[in-house]
């Protein structure tokens, strides 16, 4: 989906450029994996455990994200999921996840997406998620708001904790997942209802969009968070860790403002940050 009037808002020059070759890269990648995709995919490597997959569409797309990049922004730094790392001189490092939701992708669901962010002295300043199979590329620029294609996002008003819709993701290591899913179990009779997407991205970008009252998960990496925590952020929710500290790893939650306390609390409380 193509959007030029963000890139007319970011009023600093860089923060522009940025934001105009992360939609362009974005939207390559995307377009790739949309239309690209063998009928025979398969999985090419595993990770963390033999359910934890990279198929050659992963890596196809990353190669593409990074070329694209070296060719207009040489001088930046890279730290992408399939393995691309550079330090770069420029200051700039790019966050890349170039299929958020591979599993779903292998099984030919639609919930997927391309993550890209751009930071500079370690703060998120331009964020991309590009969703293909939804037609909507969600963006945001750090002080300028969060859009989907011309629309500007906003997160849904905050219900009771008890009239709230999360959503969460499981860890691919079996130990860890069924630890999540005894959380999950607490959880559920206090909210409306727990929902899995399987797509981080897609889930920050949801509740920016009003679409969920909030999300967790343990076991984030930097580049399944970059983009969507600052969509998120810069459509009014709330996104943070643990009580008083970041999202990490540990543990990210992302949520309407009246919803994210007692929803990071009750998270604290049952353990959701170890496993």
């Amino acid at each position: 989906m193509s959007d030029q009037r963000p890139i007319e808002a970011a009023e600093d020059p860089l923060t522009a450029e940025l934001l105009a070759v992360a939609l362009a890269a974005a939207q390559r990648a995307g377009a790739l994996l949309r239309d690209g995709r063998p009928a025979d995919l398969g999985v090419a490597a595993t990770k963390s455990s033999p359910i934890d997959v990279v198929t050659e569409m992963d890596l196809a797309a990353e190669k593409l994200i990074t070329g694209y990049l070296a060719e207009h922004r040489p001088d930046d730094g890279l730290l992408g999921e399939e393995g691309a790392a550079t330090e770069g001189t420029s200051g700039v490092r790019w966050v890349i996840d170039p299929l958020d939701g591979t599993v779903n992708y292998l099984y030919g669901l639609p919930t997927w997406a391309v993550s890209i962010a751009a930071e500079r002295d370690g703060e998120t300043l331009v964020g991309v998620v590009e969703a293909p199979m939804r037609g909507e590329t969600y963006h945001a620029v750090r002080g300028g708001g969060a859009y989907a294609g011309g629309r500007r996002l906003a997160c849904r008003p905050s219900p009771p904790l008890d009239q709230a819709l999360v959503s969460t993701g499981f860890n691919y290591v079996a130990e860890v997942r069924a630890h999540q899913a005894e959380v999950a179990g607490r959880l559920i009779p206090l909210l409306r209802d727990i929902r899995r997407s399987g797509s981080a991205a897609i889930d920050l970008a949801d509740v920016a969009a009003g679409r969920l009252d909030g999300y967790y998960e343990r076991g984030l990496h930097p580049w399944d968070l970059a983009a969507g925590d600052l969509i998120a952020r810069e459509a009014g929710a709330l996104t943070g860790g643990r009580p008083g500290e970041p999202p990490s790893g540990a543990l990210a939650v992302a949520a309407s403002p009246g919803v994210f306390a007692p929803l990071q609390r009750l998270l604290d409380e049952h353990g959701a940050w170890h496993d």
